[in-house]
Formats: structure tokens, C-alpha cells, sequence
């Protein structure tokens, strides 16, 4: 009998598992845009913001969309199909392959792990995601540190550079000093800092962080 109530919620969980309506509602007044890179397979996603015209004792002065950070993945996106049982897709992939640093797993490799995965009881919280685990290659280094270090401009770098500009290139000089020129600029106290951030300097940024805080045998232990 037992084994009958958990074979028929195992099947209702996995049936009737979706994302909840209001967490990929449209949010008001924006939508969610990409910013692709030198490949494809690199879509920033940014979230454009409309902005309302600016009062004046004239004719009112129409204001550029404003363009922040969208950190809420693919739920926002409302072309994307988002299934509980499939995962969320593997957007890296591409780029982990490329590097052949890496090579798969049997499976979970600590023992709390392979408890969990061999608990019949779980069984109604499993869907149909089966990834496989990777690990680096022996004598490989799959870290972006270590890639600034060879001088590798990675993918994951790029994306970030991209993330951190927030579209300028595209706005061009003109209008990023008409959007931008009012405002204080800052001190900068003597750093020379760029007005465009690149993937080579987001490398130098990696290499910069492993000279002040130097990986050693003690904070590799804290780390996993």
C-alpha cells in the first residue's frame, strides 16, 4: 500500500510541476533585452526600463530607456520555455567543451551524495534533469584565474565585460555624455580609470585578486 501512495505522488509531482505564473509575469514599464558578443552563444541579458518624459516649460524632452542589470534568468524572458523537469539550460556547455579541461564523473563522488541519489523516498522530488558532473582533467586548472594567468580571454569574461557596460558602445559618445555628462564624474584619487570595460581588463582584474589573496593549501580547504 505504501509503495503505491509513493509511486502515484512521484507520478502526480512530476506531471504537475511548473514555475509559478507570477514569477514570470511581465514586469511594468520594461522588458528584458540581450547584448550578444563576439559569438552567438554569448546573449547578455539586460532589463531596459522605460523612462517618461521630462517636464519642462517647453515642449517636453523624451528620455532614452534606462538600462540595468537582469540577474532574474530565463523566467523573464518570455520567450523562453521554462520546464521544472528539464533544468534550466546549460548555457555554458559550449564553452567548458571547447577548453578540454575537464572530463565527467560516474556520478556524485561523496557519500552524502550517493545516499541521496540512491533514497527511494526522494524519489518524488527527482525529475528529469540527469547531468552529469564534471571535474578538471589531472594537472588542469579549470578556474578563471587560472586562464587570465595563460592569457585566455574566456567566454565567462567577456560576458561579464559586456555586463559591466551596460550597452555604451552601442549608445555611441554623443549620447552617452548627453545621458551622462551631468552627472560628477567622481575622483578617482590618482587611478586611471577606463571609460570602457573590456574582457582583457576583466582578466587583468583576475590577476590582480590572485596576487592579494594567493590561493593556498588552507583557503582551497575552506573553499570546498
Amino acid at each position: 500500500m505504501t509503495k503505491s501512495v509513493n509511486n502515484r505522488t512521484s507520478h502526480f509531482l512530476a506531471e504537475t510541476a511548473q514555475v509559478d505564473a507570477a514569477a514570470i509575469a511581465p514586469l511594468p514599464g520594461s522588458r528584458k533585452v540581450y547584448v550578444e558578443g563576439s559569438r552567438p552563444d554569448i546573449r547578455v541579458p539586460f532589463r531596459e526600463i522605460s523612462l517618461s518624459p521630462t517636464k519642462t516649460t517647453g515642449i517636453d524632452e523624451e528620455n532614452p530607456p534606462l538600462l540595468v542589470y537582469d540577474t532574474s534568468g530565463p523566467y523573464t524572458d518570455p520567450e523562453a520555455i521554462n520546464d521544472l523537469r528539464k533544468g534550466l539550460p546549460a548555457l555554458r556547455r559550449a564553452w567548458i567543451e571547447e577548453r578540454d579541461d575537464t572530463e565527467f564523473l560516474t556520478g556524485p563522488t561523496s557519500e552524502y551524495g550517493n545516499r541521496r541519489a540512491n533514497d527511494p523516498t526522494l524519489a518524488q522530488l527527482r525529475f528529469d534533469l540527469t547531468r552529469t558532473p564534471r571535474r578538471a582533467k589531472p594537472g588542469k586548472n579549470v578556474t578563471q584565474l587560472y586562464y587570465a594567468r595563460q592569457g585566455i580571454i574566456t567566454p565567462e569574461m567577456e560576458f561579464i565585460a559586456i555586463r559591466e557596460n551596460q550597452r555604451r558602445q552601442a549608445l555611441g559618445t554623443a549620447e552617452v555624455e548627453r545621458i551622462l555628462g551631468h552627472q560628477h564624474k567622481g575622483q578617482s584619487f590618482g587611478a586611471s580609470l577606463p571609460e570602457e570595460i573590456t574582457p582583457s581588463l576583466y582578466a587583468m582584474k583576475w590577476l590582480v585578486a590572485g596576487r592579494l589573496f594567493p590561493i593556498t593549501s588552507t583557503t582551497r580547504k575552506a573553499s570546498r
